[in-house]
């Protein structure tokens, strides 16, 4: 199906848990890997599949969360007012998954295409982790999530459609856009990896299906549960890392590897 060892699966699943979650690019990641190690393309579609383990571990992770957003939801639509702080922010990430819904349907050939350029994605990578890592530095830490208006959630919104590019990585610029509104850092990750579900979830409802008609095999299972364990500790770890180092690492990190794909690239002419 899409010619990978179970080991490759492994790998790619990796490196979408801790990408996804992780401002550092998962699609960067996933379409670097097998460009770099010569191994065959799984395709978007496998990629996509790797969603379900961070899916299963996003749900897990935030489950009292997404109860209390759940009933919140549920209030909205019978009695079609917003009062409560677990009610706007079922709005809010509402909102702020519209403009990634709308772009990701308008440019969904691009996506697997053109975007995936070595070089593009190497140029992203440095771009968007100097702006993470200035917005980090410059923008105060004044508002905690329980102040965010439905304007910031679009905002924010938007900085996610950007990732549709490899090497933005929607983490990074959801917590950039959510850091130069002058959010905390946990309160900026928090809310990236909250409104990270609607978008992951709608990738795996179009894509998965074409994954199964051409049937799944053990590769696809190893991935899926490599991704759900690499994700469960990204989203753990970041949330602790952060709050007392910030984001400079995975700038550098960022830095170093898009200049390693600039020196591959350069090398294969």
């Amino acid at each position: 199906m899409n010619e990978l060892t179970n080991w490759q699966a492994a790998v790619l699943g990796t490196l979408q848990g801790l990408g996804e979650f992780l401002p550092i690019s998962s699609s960067a990641h996933l379409s670097l890997a097998p460009w770099a190690f010569g191994w065959n393309t799984p395709g978007l579609a496998f990629d996509v599949s790797l969603h379900l383990g961070t899916l299963v571990a996003l749900v897990a992770y935030f489950w009292s969360e997404w109860i209390a957003l759940a009933r919140s939801a549920l209030n909205v639509v019978t009695t079609r007012r917003v009062e409560t702080i677990s009610e706007k922010r079922v709005i809010f990430i509402v909102v702020a998954t519209i403009p990634a819904a709308v772009l990701g349907v308008l440019f969904e050939e691009q996506a697997e295409t053109i975007f995936r350029a070595p070089a593009l994605t190497a140029t992203t990578l440095i771009v968007f982790g100097a702006l993470l890592w200035w917005a980090d530095r410059v923008a105060p830490a004044t508002r905690p999530l329980t102040e965010m208006t439905w304007r910031q959630a679009l905002a924010i919104g938007f900085a996610q459609a950007v990732a549709l590019v490899p090497g933005v990585s929607r983490s990074g610029a959801t917590i950039t856009a959510a850091r130069l509104l002058s959010f905390y850092r946990q309160s900026a990750a928090v809310f990236s990896f909250l409104m990270s579900m609607p978008v992951i979830a709608a990738a795996a409802v179009l894509k998965v299906p074409k994954l199964l008609a051409n049937g799944v095999d053990s590769t696809v299972i190893v991935g899926i549960a490599f991704a759900a364990v690499s994700s469960w500790l990204a989203i753990a770890v970041l949330l602790r890392f952060i709050q007392r180092y910030g984001f400079a690492t995975f700038a550098i990190y960022r830095f170093v590897l898009g200049a390693a794909i600039y020196a591959l690239v350069y090398s294969r002419g």
